[in-house]
């Protein structure tokens, strides 16, 4: 397995020149625990790695640190010294969402993917709305979108195709395909996405059969799989990590845990180009503070009632209004709460310098 087998081309190429004249070699991230990385060789030999301690402190955020899919240039070790990360190369694209709780932080699910497969089905996890959401993150990575509706072995033919045409009415550039994982129905068609140097990012809620099409694109049981719940079609969980897996047939696949929340971590600007419909509507409001929900002279409701706007469409563009204005009261608290440690600690530095400085002039004598 070479570079370019892993993804390489001359940008990274490029962009790794100044490390390697200080002997560093590129490497590609595939797993990240407590306490290391994983990565990939240029020979495709895995290694395990740390974190150099000026990348580290050179990250604004969590988002800057290394995550699964990023190329690195790498100090080499030793039989006693540890591979070391050095740097981090500029990446091509990255998958992200809102770190999930309180923080307004971008957590990077895949960095310099190619494609996003979301992986549902036609059934209790059929969501437009969130379909809606893993959506304006893709397409803010950089990356293609997949969807794919899986365990159509569990539902009617006619459910399987009207939860597809209403996914792929969502978004034009969006690619949507029904599969099965127990019958591999469509598998033929995600190995034509998959070829040597392209990395595919596999995302959706626990229980969609994720890793059971890890396992049969991998052609052994890569994940280890559990039963389903009858009643609510869930299977066990599964996946426990977020790692970059080659394929035997080209191409690689990033797995990913279940994600029980989509939500933005992106500004306004995006939200406004993802509901260009609805902000070209809002254009014809009487008031320009319109809040779109019960205000006079509302366009947006105007539309709802007349059947011209799909009142749930509606519903999705008000809650991540309030999401990111969410969002930004969040950041703005944590920006107060960085300049409040920042001070602190410039006072401290200027307490410990003063220190010294006594401290040697009562060792010289010095009154």
């Amino acid at each position: 397995m070479t570079l370019k087998d892993l993804g390489w081309n001359p940008t990274f190429e490029t962009a790794f020149a100044p490390y390697r004249a200080k002997g560093w070699v590129p490497a590609r991230l595939i797993r990240e625990t407590p306490i290391n990385f994983g990565a990939f060789l240029d020979d495709g030999e895995e290694i395990d790695a740390v974190l150099g301690g000026r990348v580290w402190h050179e990250a604004a955020c969590d988002a800057d640190l290394p995550a699964v899919g990023d190329w690195v240039a790498m100090e080499l070790g030793s039989e006693n010294q540890d591979y070391v990360i050095r740097a981090v190369l500029p990446r091509r694209t990255c998958f992200a969402r809102k770190m999930p709780g309180n923080s307004s932080q971008a957590q990077v699910i895949g960095a310099n993917v190619d494609l996003v497969a979301v992986v549902t089905d036609a059934g209790p996890d059929f969501n437009l709305r969130r379909m809606e959401r893993y959506f304006m993150l893709i397409e803010r990575s950089g990356a293609k979108a997949v969807v794919l509706v899986n365990k159509s072995d569990l539902f009617p033919k006619e459910q399987n195709k009207s939860a597809a045409a209403q996914i792929a009415a969502l978004w034009d550039g969006a690619s949507v395909h029904i599969t099965s994982a127990l019958t591999a129905e469509g598998l033929k068609i995600l190995k034509k996405y998959l070829k040597k140097g392209i990395t595919m990012c596999v995302v959706g809620s626990s229980g969609v059969g994720k890793s059971t099409l890890v396992n049969q694109l991998y052609g052994e049981e890569w994940q280890w799989t559990g039963e389903v719940n009858e009643a609510t079609g869930k299977g066990r969980h599964t996946t426990t990590s977020r790692e970059l897996v080659p394929l035997p047939g080209g191409g690689m696949l990033i797995d990913n845990p279940g994600m029980r929340e989509i939500q933005m971590w992106t500004d306004e600007s995006i939200l406004r180009e993802s509901f260009s419909d609805v902000e070209e509507i809002a254009a014809h409001c009487r008031f320009a503070d319109c809040s779109h929900r019960s205000d006079a002279g509302c366009a947006i409701r105007e539309a709802v009632d007349s059947g011209t706007l799909d009142p749930a469409r509606h519903a999705s563009f008000l809650n991540l209004e309030n999401e990111i204005a969410a969002l930004k009261k969040r950041a703005e608290k944590r920006r107060m709460a960085v300049e409040r440690w920042a001070k602190r600690s410039n006072r401290v530095k200027a307490r410990n310098l003063n220190d010294r400085i006594q401290l040697e002039r009562d060792e010289r004598g010095d009154v």
